[in-house]
């Protein structure tokens, strides 16, 4: 099996970006660092990849693109934007998938650093500042997408969550639901952040806060949706609509839904975040809240293309809008209780 700078580092006890200072012959390196980085080269037998060094001198022509994970569609469609964006400037993409791992975010991040890429485009595992810092340090351009990083000057390609949810919510409300649960991305991420207070929004708009109480969050898995939904649909008094926050946690959902013997909508409706050619395809078919994806992906890349040719610039945030596809899987549910309307006057998400 080759040997590779990562294995070098992991040796030697350093960062990836330390061993490609050593092997580059920069000086500003502490002289203990270089004799276990060079110890460890002599030892594993490491030799530098000529195509990789060639690669590095033309660092112009590579960016990084660090997702969470590429088996979920969302992701698949937002790369396949990044990648073609950056085939038309004759860049080369690195993909890396962290599994929602800060450690293995930060790993990858090194390995950014120490193959001295463009620039990275990053769905982020945290919002803490820290998490981007030594790719700024090292001069290298980025964009968040989907989410955000507090704290820091870096253009970000994000959607309108709070709104999307809170329409997808105000739907099922219009519809007569009152008792309405939420599965939604974990909390950690502004972009599960963002959804569950859409969904806490529309609640709250339309008087319905005191049977906001079944609201619950998850890494974005198709085994949380199951878990999470398995409970829900457990309670005493079981919701009769369901908002997923997320397509893995809306397929664990669409599982749990079907191994409790539940129909939809007859028995529980749901409307969904994230719009799949599989949601088309089962009947009845998915209310959802349709990202742009592909388009995400693209101004994602417009904008660190636009950073790494002026450093300087203004911070960017482009926000798109879902689109809102109302299908059959919410028919119009009849509640003995009060007619609802808003008790404060209308919400512009």
């Amino acid at each position: 099996m080759a040997i590779r700078l990562i294995d070098v580092a992991r040796y030697a006890g350093v960062s990836t970006a330390t061993v490609s200072r050593v092997l580059a012959g920069y000086p500003h390196v502490r002289p203990e660092l270089r004799e276990r980085v060079q110890a460890a080269v002599r030892d594993l037998g490491y030799r530098p990849s000529r195509v990789a060094r060639s690669l590095r001198g033309r660092n112009a022509q590579i960016i990084g693109v660090i997702i969470t994970d590429i088996q979920n569609p969302f992701f698949t469609y937002l790369v396949r934007a990044v990648e073609d964006a950056a085939y038309e400037r004759q860049y080369a993409i690195f993909l890396c998938n962290t599994d929602e791992d800060w450690e293995k975010e930060q790993l990858y991040i090194d390995l950014m650093v120490a193959e001295q890429v463009a620039g990275v485009v990053i769905c982020p595992t945290t919002e803490d500042p820290q998490a981007c810092r030594p790719l700024l340090e090292a001069g290298i351009s980025v964009v968040t997408v989907d989410r955000i990083v507090q704290g820091e000057q870096i253009d970000a390609a994000l959607v309108d969550n709070v709104g999307a949810s809170f329409a997808l919510v105000e739907h099922l409300i219009a519809d007569g639901h009152q008792h309405i649960a939420a599965i939604v991305p974990d909390l950690v991420t502004t972009t599960g952040r963002q959804r569950c207070e859409g969904y806490h929004r529309a609640m709250e708009h339309y008087g319905l806060a005191e049977s906001n109480l079944l609201a619950c969050h998850g890494k974005p898995s198709d085994r949380n949706g199951y878990d999470l939904a398995r409970s829900i649909l457990a309670a005493a008094e079981r919701p009769t609509a369901l908002f997923t926050g997320n397509n893995m946690l809306t397929l664990g959902a669409l599982r749990a839904i079907r191994d409790e013997g539940l129909r939809i909508p007859d028995d529980i409706a749901i409307v969904a975040f994230d719009d799949l050619d599989w949601m088309t395809l089962m009947q009845p078919q998915l209310t959802v809240a349709a990202q742009p994806t592909y388009e995400l992906g693209r101004t994602a890349a417009k904008l660190l293309f636009s950073r790494i040719a002026d450093h300087n610039r203004a911070r960017q945030e482009v926000v798109l809008q879902p689109e809102i596809i109302v299908r059959q899987s919410c028919a119009r549910h009849i509640e003995p209780a009060r007619r609802l309307v808003p008790v404060t006057p209308a919400v512009h998400c």
